[in-house]
């Protein structure tokens, strides 16, 4: 779910592309672009009416289907966003997704009962410098040294290379990853990055270009209150969702139950950003070098 992506390719069409103009009279509808292939997260957007979403082909896709105009809003994750600003693209963020981080450094359990007994260890990374910014902060909010853990390099294979024993803990997802692992009867230990080190920043959230809010604003107004309205419905009556999902996403019914429940508490409450969260999520990313200095919150969010 969290990409780096190869920006510049993007930021020249954010820059002059917007949404297609409707059609016709009527209620128009937005077109929404995923960050990934469908589940548990999303399951406020299966559940609105009055949505077109779009499936990324890969992980890439999301913000450049929004610089295309292929997408009227984009599932990003947050410091994707940072990133994009950063290098020049005039996307905002209009809503949250999730409440919370869903981060976390996931141990098999054992000998590792805390975040300081991973130094010596060897942890999974992806590569991605927002690895290294939850790591260094879940080890060193206890007292750790980052220096001492051994990193390893491991792609998106969290799962079978901790299952496998090729490393003790990986970061990842506890909410998609750190589900996997207890459906598989795998004993681990989750250090969430909100508990140790970093503050509750939204994770993903949902962004449109700066264009669009500019001559549409009236639509993103209008997606963000059909997602809001799908979330609590999607939590009130969760079988009906769960086996959407799981259809959409190719997905075994009971694990996207078990991921549903599992964040369906960071779900709420729907779409709202919160400026303190906002703020904090800026200061960790510049402390934790993910970006160069904190963004201007005010500016990379559309804020009530």
């Amino acid at each position: 779910m969290r990409r780096f992506l190869p920006l510049l390719a993007v930021l020249a069409c954010l820059a002059a592309c917007g949404g297609d103009d409707a059609a016709g009279g009527g209620a128009e509808r937005g077109t929404l672009a995923l960050d990934f292939q469908p589940n548990a997260v999303h399951a406020g957007i299966y559940a609105a009416r009055n949505l077109d979403v779009r499936v990324p082909a890969a992980s890439t896709d999301s913000l450049k289907l929004l610089a295309a105009g292929r997408a009227d809003m984009s599932v990003v994750d947050i410091h994707d966003l940072g990133l994009a600003r950063e290098q020049g693209a005039d996307v905002v963020g209009v809503g949250a997704l999730v409440q919370r981080p869903l981060a976390a450094v996931i141990a098999r359990g054992g000998e590792i009962r805390r975040p300081r007994d991973l130094e010596g260890r060897r942890v999974g990374v992806t590569g991605l410098p927002s690895d290294e910014a939850v790591l260094r902060a879940v080890v060193e909010d206890d007292g750790g040294s980052i220096e001492r853990v051994r990193r390893v390099t491991i792609g998106f294979s969290a799962v079978p290379s901790l299952i496998s024993g090729r490393v003790d803990a990986v970061v990842s997802f506890w909410n998609a990853e750190g589900v996997v692992l207890r459906e598989r009867g795998v004993r681990t230990r989750e250090f969430r990055v909100d508990e140790f080190g970093a503050p509750g920043y939204p994770e993903l959230v949902l962004a449109a270009s700066q264009k669009t809010l500019d001559e549409r604003a009236e639509l993103v107004d209008s997606m963000l209150d059909e997602i809001a309205t799908g979330t609590r419905a999607a939590l009130r009556d969760r079988a009906a969702i769960v086996t959407e999902l799981a259809r959409e996403g190719g997905s075994d019914e009971e694990l996207m139950r078990a991921q549903l429940e599992a964040v369906a508490p960071a779900l709420v409450p729907p779409v709202r950003l919160d400026r303190e969260a906002l703020e904090a999520w800026a200061g960790f990313d510049a402390e934790f070098g993910i970006l160069r200095e904190p963004p201007r919150v005010e500016r990379a969010f559309r804020l009530p």
